[in-house]
């Protein structure tokens, strides 16, 4: 069995779904591997990844939307609020989504499906550079 492990640094803007499919199936082709898993793990509490629809940006966009109902910024009943009005309900959006996306690798590439793409979720309403590790391990 071979194994690649590398850090993706990813800036984002502020809050909203941030395709990361392209670099990591770069980090997928430069691994080697024609048949595996590849793990995406995000090593952070205010973000999170999701596999998604990446043809329609209504859809990103009503998921935001979802989220922003389930836990909304600013809610009084939270007493985590040093960091803004924001935090709180970041740490509860990344709770309910997921911090690792597993991805079989097919032929050398993600088995992705046609409309999937995967993303990066920023919770925060700032810029924030996020670190994911990505380990991608299977046969040459």
């Amino acid at each position: 069995m071979k194994q690649a492990q590398t850090t993706l640094t990813v800036e984002t803007p502020g809050r909203g779904l941030h395709e990361i499919t392209a670099e990591v199936a770069r980090l997928v082709d430069q691994a080697g591997i024609e048949t595996g898993l590849c793990l995406v793990f995000c090593r952070h509490t205010s973000a999170s990844l999701v596999i998604q629809e990446n043809a329609d940006p209504s859809v990103r966009a009503d998921l935001l939307a979802w989220l922003e109902r389930l836990a909304p910024d600013g809610d009084r009943a939270y007493t985590h609020t040093a960091e803004g009005p924001d935090d709180m309900p970041a740490h509860l959006r990344a709770a309910v989504t997921k911090t690792s996306e597993t991805i079989p690798v097919v032929s050398g590439r993600l088995a992705l499906g046609t409309w999937q793409g995967l993303y990066l979720v920023e919770h925060r309403t700032s810029p924030h550079r996020r670190s994911l590790v990505v380990h991608v391990s299977g046969s040459p």
